[in-house]
């Protein structure tokens, strides 16, 4: 059983927690989902395409992610994520938050990786993930337009679409 804890629109916890599946959030009520976006040095995607086992987003083409479990802090679930999905190690400090998203139940903090891992070096979680491959910017906005990959929205895309570029700029701040 997955524990969820309960946080207000600010990220905050209210000191109640909800069972993954059991009843629906309240209105005002979230909880705290993270996204990771891996993309190494020529500046592509690595994707993901969800089990086809999955009861939500069978089979489709979908970032990187979860939910944080109760007492978890968001980057700790981001890396827990990436680690458990695909298998991919990344040091707490080359994690970086590119923002976070208010959504309808969930606060959805988007990460950013550089990462060279070959696609067929990824050990993938099966019951979570069918594959995954390196994607061109110019391929994932096909594959979004097109139906192919996940429409998280508009919103959330102008934020992935300028990850590399995030990416790039705090590199050269080091």
């Amino acid at each position: 059983m997955e524990y969820w804890d309960i946080l207000d629109k600010n990220g905050n916890k209210t000191g109640k927690t909800i069972v993954r599946g059991r009843k629906s959030l309240a209105k005002g009520e979230y909880h705290l989902v993270v996204h990771i976006w891996v993309v190494n040095d020529k500046g592509e995607y690595l994707i993901q395409r969800r089990s086809d086992d999955k009861p939500l987003m069978a089979g489709e083409w979908a970032a990187t992610g979860g939910s944080a479990i109760a007492g978890e802090g968001s980057r700790h679930a981001a890396l827990r994520e990436l680690y458990e999905e695909l298998g991919i190690y990344i040091p707490r400090r080359k994690m970086m938050l590119v923002r976070r998203q208010l959504r309808k139940y969930s606060l959805n903090d988007i990460y950013a990786v550089r990462c060279n891992i070959p696609a067929h070096r990824c050990r993938l979680q099966k019951e979570e993930v069918a594959e995954v491959k390196w994607v061109t910017l110019q391929e994932l906005k096909r594959m979004v337009d097109e139906g192919e990959f996940h429409n998280y929205g508009k919103s959330y895309f102008d934020i992935v679409y300028s990850v590399d570029d995030f990416l790039k700029s705090h590199s050269r701040k080091k």
